[in-house]
C-alpha cells in the first residue's frame, strides 16, 4: 500500500490564474514567469505576492540589477492589490544590484541564501534573473560557471520550504537554458501590437503535478492588476446543463404573433439568432424581449457592440437600464477577446440573476475582434453560446444579413449552425414599395411555423401581419413563375442552415 503525499495548492490572487493552473500554485513550487520586456512580469509577480503574504507566511522580493524596490514600489503601489502596510512587516525587498554587478556568481549567490535564511520566507521572488546572468557575461564569466550558478541556484530554490519565483526577460530561449528543467513551473506572458491593439496572452508552459488548461489565455492590466480570462465553457462548470429545460417551457418574445409563430414562445435556455439587413427591425425585437422578460420580473444584460441604447434610439431598452431591470455592457476596445466578453456577461448575470442575455449585434462583434483575434473566432463563438447556455440563461443574438435575394448568408462565421432558433428578416419589393417579412428558419427539436409574414414597425413597436399570399409569386419585386416542386426559397425553412450557414436559395 502506497500512501501519496498531498500537495496543498496555493490561490495566486490573479483572476483566472488558478483556473488556468489546473487549481492554484503547488507550495513549495519552484517557478519561473518569463516574459518580454512590459509584458506584466513584476505586476504578476507582486499580485501574487501581496496576496500569498502574511504575517505566518512572509515575502521576500529581491531585485537584481532591474528596477530599485524604491521606483518600483512608486509604481506598483497604483494598483488595488498594493498593501503598503505589509511593506518591512512580512513583505521584504532587498536590492542586490551591487553584488551581481562584480560578476561574481559565488558572492551573488551566497548573499542570496544568506537573506533566505535572514528572513525564513515562504514565498521568495528574484527580479530580474536574466539580469544576473548578463551581469557575469558582461564581467567575462565564464560559460561554465554561469550553467553552473544556475543549476546551483535552481538546485537551492527546490529544496527551499518556500514557493520560489525567478522572474527572467525570456522569450524564446526556453529550451536552451538549464533552469527552466529543473524548475516545476514555468508561467509565460506574451503581448503583440496588432493592428492599433495590445494583446496580452499567458501559457502555463509546465506545472508539475497537476492538469493545466493548454494553450494561450487573453489577460487584461487593469486599475485591479492581472486579471486572466480562462477559456469560456469552463466559466461556471456548476451551472453546466442548467440550461437543458423541458422545450414546454416557452417564453414570450413581447410579440404575440411571433410567439405563436414559435409554437408558444422560444424554448427557456435556447439561443437565438436574429439575422436581417440594416433598418429591419433586429435591435426592436431584441427591446420587446428584454420588456417581456421584466414584464414578469425577471431582469436582462444588453451587450451592445454597436449604438448605445439611449432614449432616442431604443427607449424601452434605455428605461430598463435606468430602472435596473436590465445591466448594460458596452465595449469598443479592438483588443477584446470572445473569453473577456463572456466573463464580463457572465459576472453581470450572476450581479443581477439574469435571466435573459440579448448581443446586439455579433456583426459589430466580428468588425471589432475578428481582426485581431481571427484565427480562433468561430471556436470562441462556440465556446460563448456554450457558456451562456451553460450560465441558464436564454440567448438572443443579432447579426447583419447578407441579403443577395438568391441565398441567405447569415455571416462569415457561420454563426446559424452554433444556435437554437433562427428568426430570418428580409425586405421584399411590391409595387414599388418595400415590404419587410420574416420567418422562423429554425427551432430545434420544436414544431414552428414555416410561415413568412409581413410586418411593420410603429412606436409601439413591432407589428406581425398575415402571411404573405402565396398567389402574389413575389420575391424580392420579381415575378416568379409557379413551380413544379413545392417552393422552398421564401422562407429557407426546409434548408439546412446548421450544415451550410445558409437558409435557401431561389431558382
Amino acid at each position: 500500500m502506497t500512501t501519496r503525499v498531498t500537495i496543498n495548492r496555493l490561490a495566486t490572487g490573479v483572476p483566472g490564474l488558478d483556473e488556468v493552473l489546473g487549481g492554484g500554485l503547488p507550495e513549495f513550487s519552484f517557478n519561473v514567469i518569463a516574459g518580454a520586456p512590459g509584458c506584466g512580469k513584476t505586476t504578476l509577480a507582486h499580485q501574487m505576492m501581496f496576496t500569498l503574504a502574511s504575517a505566518e507566511r512572509p515575502a521576500l522580493y529581491l531585485t537584481v540589477l532591474g528596477e530599485p524596490p524604491m521606483k518600483m514600489l512608486r509604481y506598483q503601489q497604483q494598483f488595488d492589490f498594493f498593501d503598503n502596510e505589509a511593506i518591512n512587516r512580512h513583505v521584504h525587498f532587498v536590492n542586490l544590484s551591487d553584488d551581481a554587478a562584480t560578476g561574481n556568481f559565488d558572492r551573488l549567490l551566497r548573499r542570496i541564501v544568506s537573506e533566505v535564511e535572514a528572513h525564513a520566507p515562504a514565498v521568495v521572488f528574484v527580479d530580474s534573473f536574466r539580469s544576473m546572468a548578463r551581469a557575469g557575461m558582461v564581467q567575462n564569466a565564464q560559460e561554465h560557471d554561469l550553467q553552473q550558478f544556475v543549476q546551483h541556484l535552481g538546485l537551492l530554490m527546490t529544496s527551499w520550504q518556500a514557493t520560489s519565483f525567478l522572474i527572467g526577460e525570456y522569450s524564446n530561449e526556453t529550451d536552451a537554458n538549464p533552469v527552466f528543467t529543473v524548475a516545476d513551473g514555468m508561467i509565460c506572458l506574451r503581448q503583440s501590437v496588432q493592428r492599433n491593439s495590445m494583446v496580452r496572452k499567458i501559457e502555463v508552459m509546465k506545472m508539475r503535478g497537476q492538469a493545466t488548461l493548454p494553450g494561450l489565455h487573453s489577460f487584461r492590466i487593469s486599475p485591479a492588476g492581472i486579471r486572466v480570462f480562462a477559456p469560456a465553457y469552463i466559466v461556471d462548470p456548476e451551472c453546466a446543463g442548467a440550461s437543458q429545460h423541458a422545450p414546454e417551457t416557452r417564453l414570450s418574445m413581447g410579440i404575440p404573433e411571433l410567439d405563436k409563430m414559435f409554437g408558444g414562445g422560444l424554448p427557456q435556455g435556447f439561443s437565438l439568432l436574429v439575422a436581417g439587413p440594416s433598418g429591419s427591425g433586429k435591435s426592436i425585437l431584441a427591446g420587446a424581449f428584454l420588456a417581456a422578460g421584466a414584464a414578469r420580473g425577471e431582469t436582462g444584460v444588453m451587450v451592445a457592440f454597436e449604438q448605445h441604447p439611449n432614449r432616442s434610439r431604443q427607449r424601452v431598452v434605455a428605461e430598463l437600464i435606468e430602472s435596473g431591470q436590465v445591466g448594460l455592457i458596452t465595449t469598443r476596445a479592438p483588443d477584446t477577446s470572445i473569453d473577456e466578453i463572456v466573463h464580463r456577461i457572465t459576472d453581470e448575470v450572476h450581479r443581477i440573476k439574469a435571466t435573459r442575455v440579448v448581443i446586439d449585434s455579433l456583426t459589430g462583434f466580428e468588425l471589432l475582434v475578428a481582426p485581431t483575434f481571427q484565427s480562433d473566432f468561430r471556436e470562441s463563438q462556440l465556446r460563448l453560446v456554450t457558456a451562456l447556455a451553460g450560465a441558464g440563461v436564454t440567448v438572443l443574438m443579432t447579426a447583419e444579413l447578407e441579403d443577395r435575394y438568391n441565398e441567405l448568408r447569415f455571416n462569415p462565421f457561420g454563426t446559424a449552425s452554433l444556435t437554437d432558433a433562427i428568426i430570418v428578416q428580409r425586405y421584399i419589393e411590391v409595387e414599388s414599395r418595400l415590404l419587410r417579412v420574416m420567418a422562423v428558419a429554425k427551432v430545434r427539436a420544436s414544431n414552428h411555423s414555416s410561415e413568412l409574414r409581413l410586418y411593420s414597425i410603429d412606436e409601439d413597436g413591432i407589428q406581425v401581419g398575415e402571411s404573405l399570399p402565396d398567389q402574389e409569386g413575389l420575391l424580392g419585386g420579381r415575378p416568379t413563375r409557379k413551380p413544379d416542386k413545392p417552393d422552398r426559397s421564401v422562407t429557407g425553412a426546409k434548408s439546412d442552415p446548421e450544415d451550410s450557414g445558409q437558409a435557401g436559395s431561389s431558382s
